[in-house]
């Protein structure tokens, strides 16, 4: 039995945090996932006969943690997808990479993408579709002899694999995350969403919730 870590909820959202290891939306694979989790809490909770509502607004990768909104209403989808598309979504990640980076602001890192589907991956190609973080050093410290960077990461839009894809570009990949040419002892990359903070899709009052 998963313990479902909820945030915040009313009649329109839902926001809880997403463990690792736990899917954003089924697949084929019958991992967990927190779609269908919080259907059940819902369902239980509320006592709701029949099919829950509930919108996947946006997604986290399976070895992604982190803070994660969903719609109880397909109104509140509607709005908070809007609010994506517009840039009203602030997101912020911490993220481990291998080596040293030092950026006491944020710097800008702009790429383009595309994503391989039956690999599940993403690459830079110049035609592919524009990629924009940001990132600074939090903390400099060694792992197994390795040295690696914690790093504060806003990202501005949210591409496929972005952060991960990114920093292997300018050869700071995850540790850990062997699609990417991390190094490490696993594939459980160092990866969270550590804030989240949108528009109430009624109320418009501006949400923010962090770990």
């Amino acid at each position: 039995m998963i313990n479902l870590d909820i945030l915040y909820e009313d009649n329109h959202i839902i926001v809880c945090y997403k463990p690792r290891g736990i899917l954003s939306q089924a697949d084929s694979s019958n991992h967990p996932d927190m779609l269908n989790l919080l259907k059940d809490y819902i369902k239980e909770k509320y006592n709701k006969p029949g099919n829950v509502y509930l919108g996947l607004v946006h997604r986290l990768d399976m070895n992604t943690k982190g803070i994660m909104v969903f719609a109880r209403t397909s109104k509140a989808a509607e709005r908070l997808n809007k609010a994506i598309l517009n840039h009203e979504f602030k997101k912020y990640y911490k993220a481990t990479v291998i080596g040293e980076v030092k950026e006491d602001d944020y710097k800008e890192l702009k790429s383009y993408l595309t994503k391989d589907e039956k690999a599940l991956k993403s690459y830079i190609d110049k035609n592919g579709k524009e990629a924009i973080l940001y990132y600074k050093t939090d903390k400099i410290k060694t792992i197994n002899n390795t040295v690696v960077t914690d790093l504060l990461i806003k990202l501005k839009t949210g591409r496929f694999h972005q952060i991960r894809c990114q920093m292997a570009s300018i050869g700071h990949p995850l540790y850990g995350d062997k699609k990417y040419n991390g190094i490490g002892d696993f594939n459980d990359y160092s990866l969270e969403a550590y804030y989240l903070s949108f528009p109430h899709p009624i109320s418009h009052e501006i949400m923010e919730f962090r770990r």
